[in-house]
């Protein structure tokens, strides 16, 4: 059955077109869940409540994007949402120190490097550098879109990926030369 299907007896609050869609969706999103929440049972949770806010907003879906990719933003704000609720406080920045760094088109990590090695150095970042390094580089966010999420500047977004990146550079070195874990 097609997405727009299964989308349109869902708006009709068919039981069994929400299981079909959420069967579909349920693993990418919990995936997409667990790069933000801390555990297992933390991410399964905020899938399942973006899934209910989903399925409450689904009138407000106009097919404008993907079903995917609208279900994705709604997890992932859920998952912000969450954070924020948890008063895991996202330290501010002073803005006056802050400067605008410029893209770094050199950024590399060791060919060797897997992606679990990547992930698990991005989970040591600070709640900060963490949650704009993912949005930018798993999410694919831009600036200006991180800036709305967390509700800093861009300038704000832009030093905490400079320096989330330097951190990722200097521990996935560390895992390169065998001097890590």
């Amino acid at each position: 059955m097609s997405n727009s299907l299964l989308v349109e007896q869902c708006k009709q609050h068919n039981r069994k077109a929400q299981l079909a869609l959420y069967k579909k969706y349920c693993d990418g999103m919990f995936i997409i869940a667990q790069r933000y929440m801390r555990d297992t049972a933390a991410a399964e949770d905020a899938m399942q409540e973006a899934f209910i806010k989903a399925f409450q907003k689904l009138e407000q879906f106009k097919g404008d994007v993907t079903f995917g990719a609208w279900l994705k933003r709604i997890v992932i704000n859920t998952c912000l949402d969450i954070i924020k609720a948890r008063k895991l406080e996202i330290q501010s920045l002073n803005e006056e120190t802050l400067h605008i760094v410029d893209e770094d088109d050199e950024w590399h990590v060791p060919d060797k490097t897997t992606i679990e090695e990547v992930k698990a150095a991005m989970e040591t970042l600070n709640e900060n550098h963490r949650l704009v390094v993912k949005l930018y580089l798993l999410e694919g966010y831009d600036h200006q879109e991180i800036s709305e999420i967390l509700n800093i500047s861009e300038s704000a977004s832009r030093t905490n990926l400079h320096r989330g990146k330097i951190q990722l550079q200097k521990q996935l070195k560390h895992v390169q030369d065998g001097t890590g874990y």
